[in-house]
């Protein structure tokens, strides 16, 4: 007689432990839904010092601080951030690499505190990670992907790689944009790439980033620099270097003095010279768009949902914001005795969220493709385009609110 797998019993299923999945494990079991969190992988480490640790940092704008805070887990990243006051694009499209407009989109004109913050996703996957661990609703199990699901009136069944079975009434797929749930469910996705690679490094300078994040665009895509906390007496900035597949590749093969050097270059000089101070990685360029954000008792959410290339700081705060928005509407639905995964809810989640995704998606496509852009006569149209935005204080305000995600 065989013996039938153990049945877990849940509210939510979150598939997919990377930062999206556990800021919603965490938030949706401080909201008091008994939680679990499913990853195909197990968790990598989170010591940046540790072979294979993730090397990127994340600019957390201040909705998503908010969000952090809500799900218990801000306090735990703080202390490794470093505030993003200003703004400061910068139009290098001349036929020499000098700055020819530079903008500065000011926080203190728009709101008391600053944009956000700037913080290693090692930091925030540790707090979220401890977060989940200190309560009683939350559950974090990997390696355990879901492999296969029925959908029925009131609940889905999952079935873990583990060989262990999930009753939730509500599934959110967060597990990324190869989602194996979002296969399960049928919904079509759009992916398109740009033929760029994003090269991901930490360098020290001599002058202090004094919470400016610099963006700077020339052609074949923005050179970002991001405020990271001083070490010791060493200014420190994450960079995100887009560029064009083939420049990433010979990039990546110059040793730590000369790649510098190119870093310095492309930085224009604006924080003096640049010294790499952590391991390289490449990661490609893409944008993707589920065609929906909901099935029968599933919520998409993150890169199950949407990709943007790292422009203007939106992926992950578009992810934070659909956990957010998601976990408001099941708040609401239970204290009304309602089912927190039904259709008529996850129809709600689909029709808050798809307006503000679908021209995120295409709004930040526009500004890659104009990063790219070769033609002189397109980059001066650029320049212009800058120049008109932030010159006029009511577009200038508009610009900033809606880079915040807010009215």
């Amino acid at each position: 007689m065989t013996n039938k797998p153990k049945m877990d019993e849940v509210d939510v299923l979150v598939a997919g432990g990377g930062v999206a999945g556990l800021a919603a494990t965490a938030l949706f079991a401080t909201e008091g839904f008994r939680t679990l969190c499913v990853d195909a992988a197990p968790p990598p480490p989170t010591d940046a010092t540790q072979s294979g640790a993730d090397l990127r940092t994340t600019a957390f704008l201040q909705p998503s601080i908010e969000t952090l805070r809500r799900a218990g887990a801000w306090t735990g990243v703080a202390d490794t951030a470093a505030d993003l006051r200003i703004m400061r694009l910068i139009d290098a499209g001349g036929p020499e690499p000098v700055a020819r407009e530079v903008a500065d989109f000011d926080s203190s004109e728009v709101q008391e505190t600053p944009f956000g913050a700037n913080a290693p996703n090692t930091a925030i996957r540790r707090a979220l990670m401890e977060r989940i661990e200190s309560q009683a609703l939350a559950e974090l199990r990997a390696p355990a992907g879901v492999t296969r699901m029925t959908v029925r009136d009131k609940n889905a069944i999952a079935t873990l790689a583990d060989g262990g079975l999930v009753r939730a009434k509500l599934v959110i797929a967060a597990d990324g944009r190869d989602s194996a749930v979002r296969r399960i469910c049928g919904i079509k996705v759009k992916r398109w790439g740009y033929g760029q690679k994003g090269l991901v490094f930490a360098v020290s300078h001599s002058r202090p980033h004094q919470g400016v994040s610099t963006e700077i665009h020339r052609t074949g895509g923005p050179f970002t620099l991001v405020p990271m906390p001083d070490v010791g007496d060493s200014p420190r900035s994450s960079v995100v270097w887009m560029t064009p597949g083939s420049r990433a590749s010979e990039l990546m093969q110059l040793d730590d003095a000369a790649f510098s050097e190119q870093a310095t270059a492309a930085s224009l000089g604006v924080l003096g010279p640049l010294t790499i101070a952590s391991r390289r990685a490449a990661w490609p360029i893409i944008s993707q768009l589920a065609s929906r954000l909901d099935a029968p008792r599933v919520a998409l959410i993150a890169e199950a949902a949407h990709v943007v290339p790292p422009i203007g700081a939106q992926g992950l705060n578009m992810s934070l914001k659909d956990i957010d928005t998601l976990a408001t509407l099941c708040i609401e639905a239970r204290s009304k005795g309602d089912d927190f995964g039904g259709s008529a809810l996850l129809a709600r989640y689909h029709h808050t969220r798809w307006p503000d995704t679908v021209a995120h998606v295409a709004g930040i496509d526009a500004l890659n493709r104009a990063a790219i852009e070769a033609s002189q006569s397109l980059r001066d149209l650029r320049r212009a385009g800058l120049k008109s935005i932030h010159g006029v204080k009511p577009l200038r305000h508009l610009a900033m609110k809606m880079g915040l995600g807010v009215s």
